[in-house]
């Protein structure tokens, strides 16, 4: 009776939870705050999109008041997901009054915190390379074959998308020095094409040179909304063999909720200029293996 328990309660957590494999997304949800939040159907569209990831990274978030995002977290673990969300959010970042914020949002069955660190802004006799400073999250995924790795966000400015993604090539070797992980996803609203990374420039990015990084969003995609630009500026970023292992073959993608939600391009607009990309990682053959033992042992 406990074996079928067991077992019972092991097949509704995979099924539930995808288990099968493991949906990383990244979002820049421009301009996320109270108004935005208050606009009829809007958290609903957001939840949707959420919902299809285990863990997503949110951009541009900018709410002073720290309304906005709790408002949308309640309304995600309210829609039918059961609290299955819990969520990991930097301070506000910038420069002057501008100021956005990070945030994660994970599924807590099946992912938890390890650690986090908000990479520092260099002192004001220095050159201040990021306007938003990487803030990383090292991230338990026990039910995926690499069972943890450090997440390294970026939502770059647009003039400086050069230097900040050179310069996150310091933030992975001081976060590898400082815990000693392996396995890293860089990923975020890179700018990380047309005007403001050209072909040549490429070339002076020590995270491109560098083969042992490998880029899962090419130079062709199009991660915009409009339909009057072309461009790859959401990329994720790999560091580490088992984490590359992991990768499920034909699961990158770039998700145009447009499309898939049967949007007019201005009400797509709405939502964002920017569409998610995803990656997703494959289970544990421990885990199954597991419950074959179990289902061995009923019979």
């Amino acid at each position: 009776m406990m074996h079928q328990l067991l077992i019972s309660t092991a097949l509704i957590l995979a099924g539930l939870h995808g288990i099968h494999s493991l949906k990383i997304c990244s979002f820049n949800v421009r301009t996320f705050g109270k108004s935005k939040a208050a606009k009829e159907g809007m958290l609903d569209v957001l939840v949707k999109i959420i919902s299809r990831c285990d863990l997503l990274l949110m951009m541009e978030i900018k709410d002073a008041s720290n309304k906005a995002f709790p408002a949308l977290m309640r309304r995600l673990n309210n829609h039918g997901n059961r609290d299955e969300y819990e969520s990991i959010i930097s301070a506000r970042l910038g420069t002057g009054t501008y100021k956005e914020q990070y945030a994660f949002i994970y599924r807590h069955k099946l992912l938890s915190v390890k650690r986090s660190y908000q990479y520092p802004d260099l002192p004001s006799n220095s050159a201040d390379v990021f306007a938003r400073e990487p803030f990383v999250v090292w991230f338990s995924s026990p039910s995926t074959s690499v069972k943890d790795f450090v997440v390294i966000p970026l939502h770059s400015m647009p003039d400086s998308s050069v230097s900040e993604i050179d310069a996150l090539y310091d933030v992975y070797k001081a976060m590898q020095k400082r815990w000693r992980a392996k396995s890293f996803i860089i990923m975020g609203d890179l700018n990380a094409d047309c005007d403001y990374v050209r072909r040549k420039e490429w070339k002076t990015i020590r995270l491109r040179i560098d083969n042992s990084f490998a880029w899962l969003i090419g130079d062709e995609e199009d991660t915009t909304v409009k339909e009057s630009t072309h461009c790859a500026y959401d990329r994720i970023v790999l560091r580490g063999e088992k984490l590359l292992e992991a990768v499920v073959p034909d699961s990158v993608s770039v998700f145009n909720f447009k499309e898939a939600y049967g949007m007019t391009e201005l009400q797509a607009l709405n939502v964002s200029d920017h569409y998610p990309v995803e990656v997703d990682l494959r289970e544990s053959h421990g885990f199954y293996s597991w419950l074959k033992s179990l289902k061995g042992l009923q019979g």
